[in-house]
């Protein structure tokens, strides 16, 4: 049997004498070998995605898009080819442009009318790409839409990689059940889960905090023989952190080092996360420190959690010392909106308003665009200082940045204008919210209560809470806490008692901040004994009393003069451990120095220095006051020095009581000191500053410095009090200054003061004193006219000065002056 020659053989045989490459006459690519190769390198070129860059210099656009052509009508079976070849509505699109189309489309509107119009959709290596693409967008619905689509195509077949796509889409949008329910029917369509499978499901439980689901996920996997890789324990351990488990996520990362898988940046962020989700703040700093020994440097995600913890931790300094690093660290980890917000946040817990402001437009400055939550951090911070015009001028430019502002926008404009005591533009806020179609949560209702009951506004506070039950929102503790600080400061007892019933007859305990504003409540309109009833009442409770609880007590009876219950109650709180704050320790300094106890006094003032409780301007004006109320002046006086020593800021009422001090030992000269430091700190001068001024200027008789204090107080004559009035012009009559002391007195009747009859006395007795009888007799006819009679003495002291006046030549004019007015009184 003859053997026929192979194509090579025949290729050979006509040029032996050439190699295999050059001898023959047929190009290479003729064979059917070669025509497969030059097909899958073209797949791969339609594959392969292209950038597409937009510049438009004029408007400042810049635009980077990914373009993918996917395979064309050249590229599909001949029988496709000759069915649209004449079709004018089939059109030869590239997957991106297919895309583009479906997303300027409504998801409701006729989106298969434009898949069908499209050639590419008889290859079926197309579907991977278009998914893919559409998924990338995050356009669920459309995803959805197409997906519907591709399975009723005949040329599609269920894959893997398409189903988990379509489960990680379903995780982005936290969609839960339609991930599940896409995993269970891809095994329906005989596709075997792989490990992206059962990440992306795992991934998905965790954003919805079901981390036992994911944990019996994981199970599962490891029952399918499919090893779990990094990313499986990195989504397992999010799932448990997510949720706030972080003892449970601490055991998964034990396990993934047990079996080989070693931890890198992401782990590390995540277990990081897991321990700020669950508080633990401290442990999560401990953490970064052992992360930096590792060697593994921190990305800008793993410095804002530390940044929040350290912020969460009060650690200020600290915080921002990270937020400058980052700053001068671009290129390792550069802080993003994440980080500026959370510095904004800080400052505003502080009450650093100004640098909340500073540090976003340091964030618009470095090009990075604000989110919705970082003006809503910023607008929070105008609205816990009620500053409503900044806070306004944010709600603003939300909206014209593009933002749709949220519940939380409009509830920190509504607090905005409650602090600032303007309860009417709450209201309109919450209209304008709820036309908006927005519904208002328990935080916003809180809000607009607090803010009518702030401004005494108690009927519509409580016509608040019976709409927001009508909204099906249950008002909870807060609610309730506002309702009795309302009720407090609008001075109605019964209400406090209806509030307390209606709290028990909704079901809603009440905690130690319910307990504190109740008390407190009951102490402001004068219920002492309701209000210790209430505070017994919590030892049956839940609720257990705390440092807030005992100040109001202990303050409530140091007002009410029950100096022995308060340092009852003082001891009540040494026994239970509670922290004893500041404002505890002055008021039982308060109480001791009432009773004269000075010794105790004494030795409660040491604890609190030891117990490294700072006194401040209050606590050493409570001690101030006891010393003065036992005449120790130099004790008195070596508390002032200490406090300039560790530069205590001081107030009117501390300097008022330093004065009388001063005063009381016979030191005066050190009142006029007092005085000119209090102009230069900008300290307001109150009537008892004045009077302590006054009496200073008396016994040193600097008659200068008490006229200077007469164009000091004259601004305030209409709100001066008659005795400050009354000394001004005694001093002012020992000056023998009358021109001077009737002036005043001129000024203060045009002023509207309150002026009574000794201010009147006073004036007469210093106007004959210095022989000024005109006068004196003018000042009679006014009280005649207008002001307070004058009395018999008034008549007869004039009348005695015209008797030992009767040589000179205005004694007769002034028995005539004086026969007339007693005429007139008898008649």
């Amino acid at each position: 049997m003859q053997t026929l020659p192979t194509p090579v053989n025949i290729l050979h045989s006509r040029n032996p004498l050439l190699p295999f490459h050059q001898s023959t006459t047929t190009s290479p690519s003729t064979y059917p070998g070669n025509l497969r190769i030059r097909s899958k390198a073209k797949n791969e070129e339609a594959f392969k995605e292209r950038k597409q860059v937009h510049v438009d210099y004029d408007k400042g656009i810049h635009d980077v898009s990914l373009n993918i052509s996917g395979l064309k009508k050249d590229d599909i079976s001949r029988r496709y080819r000759l069915r649209v070849e004449n079709d004018k509505f089939q059109k030869d699109w590239d997957i991106s442009q297919v895309v583009n189309r479906l997303l300027k489309l409504n998801h409701w509107e006729d989106c298969d009318a434009l898949l069908n119009r499209w050639v590419g959709r008889f290859a079926r290596k197309n579907f991977p790409l278009l998914i893919r693409e559409i998924t990338q967008r995050g356009s669920i619905e459309h995803s959805n839409h197409v997906f519907r689509w591709m399975k009723n195509q005949k040329n599609y077949v269920a894959r893997v990689d398409i189903y988990n796509m379509m489960i990680r889409l379903q995780a982005r949008h936290n969609r839960t059940d339609q991930a599940r329910g896409l995993f269970f029917e891809m095994q329906e369509w005989r596709c075997k889960p792989d490990a992206e499978s059962y990440n992306a499901l795992i991934n998905v439980h965790g954003r919805a905090g079901q981390w036992r689901w994911a944990m019996n996920i994981m199970e599962d996997m490891l029952r399918a023989a499919i090893p779990p890789s990094r990313s499986t324990y990195n989504n397992l351990i999010n799932a448990c952190g997510s949720s706030g488990n972080w003892k449970e996520a601490l055991k998964v990362c034990r396990t993934m080092t047990e079996n080989g898988v070693g931890p890198d940046l992401v782990t590390h962020n995540i277990i990081l996360s897991a321990y700020k989700n669950g508080a633990q703040y401290s442990k999560a700093l401990s953490y970064f420190g052992l992360m930096k020994g590792t060697g593994i440097r921190p990305d800008t995600t793993t410095l804002n959690i530390v940044i929040h913890c350290l912020v969460k931790l009060e650690k200020i300094e600290e915080a921002v010392k990270i937020f400058i690093s980052m700053r001068d660290k671009r290129t390792e980890s550069p802080p993003d909106v994440v980080t500026f917000t959370t510095i904004i946040h800080m400052y505003s817990s502080c009450g650093q308003i100004e640098n909340c402001k500073a540090v976003f437009d340091t964030m618009l400055a470095e090009g990075l665009k604000p989110s919705l939550i970082s003006y809503n951090v910023l607008l929070g911070a105008y609205a816990s200082r009620g500053m409503s015009e900044e806070a306004l001028s944010v709600f603003n430019e939300i909206k014209q940045k593009g933002f749709r502002p949220d519940v939380v926008s409009y509830t920190s404009l509504l607090c905005a204008y409650g602090r600032s005591r303007q309860p009417d533009k709450a209201r309109d806020v919450y209209y304008s919210m709820k036309n908006n179609r927005l519904k208002p949560n328990l935080v916003c209702y809180n809000a607009l209560i607090d803010a009518y009951g702030a401004n005494g506004m108690l009927t519509e506070a409580v016509e608040t809470l019976r709409e927001m039950e009508r909204d099906g929102i249950q008002p909870n503790v807060v609610s309730i806490c506002t309702l009795l600080a309302a009720s407090g400061r609008c001075g109605r007892k019964v209400d406090i008692d209806t509030i307390l019933s209606a709290s028990k007859s909704r079901g809603i305990e009440l905690n130690t901040a319910a307990y504190n504003a109740a008390i407190g409540s009951f102490l402001y309109v004068g219920e002492y004994d309701k209000a210790v009833s209430l505070y017994k009442s919590m030892g049956t409770k839940r609720a257990k009393p705390d440092s807030v609880t005992f100040n109001v007590l202990i303050s409530g009876c140091c007002k009410f003069g029950k100096y022995d219950e308060a340092i009852e109650l003082f001891s009540a709180m040494i026994d239970l451990a509670v922290p004893i704050s500041k404002e505890v320790y002055s008021s039982v300094i308060s109480a001791y120095g009432q009773q004269g106890q000075l010794e105790i006094l004494e030795s409660v003032f040491a604890d609190m220095k030891m117990a490294g409780c700072t006194p401040d301007v209050v606590t050493y004006t409570s001690i101030l006051n006891a010393y003065i109320g036992a005449e120790k002046w130099e004790k008195a006086m070596a508390l002032f020095d200490e406090m300039e020593t560790i530069n205590i800021q001081l107030d009117s009422i501390a300097c008022s009581a330093i004065m009388r001090a001063f005063n009381k030992g016979g030191n005066p000269t050190n009142v006029l000191a007092l005085a000119k430091q209090m102009r230069e700190r900008k300290i307001s001068f109150t009537d008892t500053v004045i009077y302590e001024m006054v009496s200073a200027c008396s016994m040193l008789r600097d008659w200068k410095t008490a006229v200077d204090l007469v164009e000091l107080i004259e601004p305030s004559f209409p709100v001066i009090s008659v005795g400050l009035i009354n000394q001004l012009l005694r001093l002012l009559g020992k000056s023998g200054k009358s021109d001077v002391m009737v002036k005043f007195f001129y000024k203060l009747v045009a002023s509207g003061a309150q002026i009574n009859i000794f201010t009147y006395s006073i004036l007469l007795k210093n106007l004959l004193a210095v022989g000024n009888w005109r006068k004196y007799i003018e000042v009679l006819e006014w009280m005649e006219d207008g002001g307070p009679q004058p009395t018999y003495d008034m008549y007869q002291n004039i009348f005695t000065y015209a008797e030992r006046s009767s040589g000179s030549e205005c004694a007769a004019f002034i028995k005539q002056r004086l026969g007339s007015i007693k005429q007139n009184v008898m008649a």
